[in-house]
């Protein structure tokens, strides 16, 4: 039976694409072991879904002055030390890495016992844990061609995101029960995150009365966001958040408009929905939404309106262009190399598994060097690119 370690955390963003490998590793027959943070949000997604779960230290990898600068840097040898120590004992065929400040130690570490490791990088421009990781790594996956060019070339691959079976699964005519919309027209699904986006629900709401004139709104407003007062307008149905019939609203839209983050829009690349990204502004963010978008756009999937040049006007002009250019949108995205991320990844993981060459043992390094040998040539104390100002608006659950 082949073995596999799956590491990344922090934020859901960082293990929901493992859980989504999970059935089709189940199937291929592999043993697989989970190492992520003592109390991270891993653990809790992890163990929910009955997978063995291993804790480690783990430290921020910070730029900027806090007094655990001192003490980070020994949690993340301790982490090293750990999870080299999890590796000898459970022995993997191959270490899959979502990233997070927590998979650097567990990398790091099956780079010195000779583990090939793939990793999955998820954004445009790689994170800094992903960095730190590259010398380890035997393959990086990635989700947009433009990520290729920062990636060693020998190693990177454009996968797209592992997305979970079960949202592609979903009931049109469960979606209908749940929603009372009218089936004589097309659904128009707005969906800005788990915490919803003032500015997307504010430019919707004002538009609601010319979009309602061709589409059923189904909108996903994030907590605390219901407007009461438009609980009573026939075909709109809003929502603070879902999460076991996301499937069927999936399933119920025809259209989307959504926010661009990375998870967010390979979702929307896999379910064929034709949409309108709208990006989180890059005063708000690092900025890698707006490439996202940009590249969806480039490759024909997306229609993109940035956040700066969003009105109630703007807005309707882009939902009907997107509508009336439905099916060119639809089959851009079937032609994608990028919409079938978990066989192709999974096809990975079982030939990497089955087929170390010689080559990867011998620059893999030396698994008897010290935790600071394997940590070398890393700021420990730089921190994590993704505490750039956080993109709350991207659906983390989803």
């Amino acid at each position: 039976m082949p073995k596999i370690i799956l590491t990344g955390g922090g934020t859901a963003g960082h293990v929901t694409p493992n859980i989504a490998l999970l059935p089709g590793l189940k199937e291929a027959g592999f043993e697989i072991l989970y190492i992520g943070s003592y109390e991270g949000i891993e653990k809790r997604l992890i163990e929910r879904e009955g997978i063995e779960y291993r804790g480690i230290s783990t430290g921020k990898l910070r730029r900027y002055f806090d007094v655990k600068n001192f003490t980070d840097p020994f949690r993340v040898l301790m982490g090293f030390r750990e999870a080299s120590k999890i590796i000898k004992e459970f022995q993997p065929d191959v270490v899959f890495s979502k990233g997070g400040y927590v998979s650097v130690p567990v990398v790091r570490a099956a780079g010195m016992r000779h583990i090939p490791v793939v990793i999955h990088e998820s954004d445009m421009t790689p994170g800094l844990a992903n960095k730190l990781s590259y010398g380890a790594a035997k393959t990086i996956c990635c989700n947009f061609p433009e990520t290729v060019q920062y990636l060693p070339a020998d190693k990177a691959l454009v996968t797209g995101s592992p997305i979970r079976a079960e949202l592609l699964s979903g009931s049109k005519e469960r979606g209908y029960e749940l929603t009372g919309v009218a089936k004589d027209r097309p659904v128009l699904m707005v969906i800005g995150g788990s915490l919803g986006s003032r500015a997307v629900n504010e430019a919707v709401r004002a538009a609601l009365p010319e979009l309602l004139k061709e589409f059923s709104v189904v909108h996903l407003c994030g907590k605390g966001n219901i407007d009461e007062s438009l609980n009573d307008i026939e075909n709109y149905h809003q929502y603070e958040y879902v999460s076991d019939d996301l499937k069927d609203l999936f399933a119920l839209a025809d259209i989307m408009i959504s926010r661009a983050g990375a998870n967010s829009i390979c979702e929307i690349l896999e379910l064929k929905k034709p949409n309108v990204l709208i990006p989180l502004s890059a005063a708000a963010s690092r900025g890698d939404q707006i490439l996202n978008a940009m590249s969806f756009e480039k490759q024909g999937y997306s229609c993109l309106l940035e956040e700066e040049d969003m009105t109630p006007e703007t807005l309707i002009e882009a939902v009907n262009e997107t509508w009336a250019k439905r099916d060119e949108y639809i089959a851009a995205m079937e032609q994608s190399p990028a919409g079938n991320a978990v066989s192709t990844i999974l096809d990975l993981l079982i030939r990497t598994a089955a087929g170390e060459t010689e080559e990867d043992a011998e620059t893999a390094g030396d698994p008897d060097d010290t935790a600071e040998e394997a940590l070398e040539g890393t700021d420990v104390a730089a921190e994590e690119e993704a505490e750039a100002p956080a993109d709350n608006e991207e659906d983390a659950e989803s």
